[in-house]
C-alpha cells in the first residue's frame, strides 16, 4: 500500500460530489421503519412528553402520520397499541377489533405502499404490565406463548404485511409460525426481537405504550446488557424456529451485536433505535449541546454501517425529508 506523500487519502474528501462517489454505507429512506402508537377513538392526537414529536393517535389520525411516512419513501411502519382496557391476561391483544388491527385494516387500505409490520407482545394489554401471564409474581414462558400466537394471528387476519414478537419468551417463534401456518398464513413472515437487552432506555416508550410493569422488572427474559454470545444463541434459535428476520435492540449500545448477527449468519437484520437513544438526541439538541439533525443522521448511519438492513427509528420521517433534500440516497 503506498505511504504519504503518494497517498492522500484527503484527495477523495475535498467536495461533497467526491465524498459522496466513494461513501461506503448509504441509507435511503426505503431501509427506515417507523414506530406508530394506535388508540381507539377519532381525531386523537396525544404527545408523549419524553419523546418530542412523537404522539398516541387514534386510527384515522395514525392514517394521516402514515400517508407522509408513504410519501417520503419509508418502508414501513411498526405498530404498538393501547387498549382500552388491560387485563391480567392481556385479552385485548387478540381481540379483531383492537387499535392494532384496526389500524392494519385501514393501512393496508389508505398506504398499499407501506410495509405493515406489527409488535407481538403482552406488555401492553395486561394490567401489571409484564410481557406473558404472572404466576406468583414471574412471567409463565409455556402459558404465554400460546396467546401471543393468538395475537400474531389476529394481526395476521387483520392483514399485517409481518409480525414481530418482541416479548422474549423461549420458543415463541415456533409457536407463532405453527399457528400462522395451521390457519393458512404462511406467507407471513416473522421478524423476531431475537436479541432484545434489558436496557435502561426503554423508559419513553413504556410512557408511549402505557406499559410500565407494575413490579419488579423484566430482567428476568431480557438479556443481560454484557452478553454477546448468548445473544448469538438466541438468535440462531429464532432462526431455527422460522424466523424471516431477526432484530437486534436497542441499537446504538449493541452495534457489536447488530455486527456479528449480520457477518455470522447472513440474514436480514433489523436494528431498533429505542425511545431513549431519541429522548438523549432530541434532549441534547434542545439544549443547543449538539446539533440535532447533524448526530441524527450520524447514528443512523452508524447502525446501518454495522449491518442492519433495516433501521426502526423515532427519527424516519426526519431523517427521510433529510434524505429527500440532498439526494435519493445518501450516507
Amino acid at each position: 500500500m503506498p505511504t504519504f506523500p503518494a497517498y492522500r487519502p484527503r484527495r477523495m474528501r475535498r467536495t461533497e460530489a467526491l465524498r459522496g462517489l466513494v461513501r461506503e454505507t448509504r441509507l435511503a429512506p426505503s431501509q427506515l421503519v417507523l414506530p406508530l402508537f394506535a388508540r381507539s377513538g377519532r381525531g386523537v392526537r396525544q404527545a408523549v412528553g419524553s419523546m418530542p414529536g412523537v404522539c398516541q393517535t387514534s386510527v384515522d389520525e395514525m392514517v394521516r402520520d402514515a400517508r407522509e411516512a408513504e410519501r417520503l419513501g419509508i418502508g414501513g411502519v411498526l405498530l404498538f397499541g393501547i387498549p382500552d382496557v388491560k387485563d391480567a391476561i392481556g385479552s385485548p391483544a387478540w381481540d379483531d377489533r383492537g387499535p392494532v388491527q384496526e389500524a392494519v385494516r385501514a393501512l393496508k387500505r389508505e398506504t398499499p405502499r407501506l410495509v405493515v409490520i406489527t409488535d407481538v407482545c403482552m406488555c401492553e394489554y395486561t394490567d401489571h404490565g409484564h410481557c406473558g401471564i404472572l404466576k406468583d409474581g414471574d412471567v409463565d414462558n409455556d402459558a404465554t406463548l400460546e396467546l401471543l400466537a393468538k395475537e400474531a394471528l389476529s394481526h395476521a387476519r387483520a392483514g399485517a404485511d409481518v409480525v414481530a414478537p418482541s416479548d422474549m419468551m423461549d420458543g415463541r417463534v415456533r409457536a407463532i409460525r405453527g399457528a400462522l401456518d395451521g390457519a393458512g398464513f404462511t406467507n407471513t413472515p416473522i421478524l423476531s426481537y431475537a436479541a432484545k437487552f434489558a436496557s435502561g432506555c426503554y423508559g419513553p416508550f413504556r410512557e408511549a405504550a402505557e406499559s410500565t410493569p407494575q413490579s419488579g422488572d423484566r430482567r428476568g427474559y431480557q438479556m443481560d446488557p454484557g452478553n454477546l454470545d448468548e445473544a448469538m444463541r438466541e438468535v440462531w434459535l429464532d432462526i431455527e424456529e422460522g424466523a424471516d428476520m431477526v432484530m437486534v435492540k436497542p441499537a446504538g449500545p449493541y452495534l457489536d451485536v447488530v455486527q456479528r448477527v449480520k457477518q455470522e449468519t447472513g440474514y436480514p437484520v433489523a436494528a431498533y433505535q429505542v425511545s431513549g437513544e431519541y429522548a438523549m438526541i432530541k434532549a441534547a439538541a434542545e439544549r443547543g449541546w449538539i446539533d440535532g439533525e447533524r448526530v441524527m443522521m450520524e447514528s443512523l448511519i452508524g447502525i446501518r454501517r454495522a449491518g442492519a438492513d433495516v433501521v426502526i427509528t423515532y427519527f424516519a420521517v426526519e431523517a427521510a425529508r433529510v434524505l429527500s433534500a440532498l439526494s435519493p440516497s445518501i450516507g
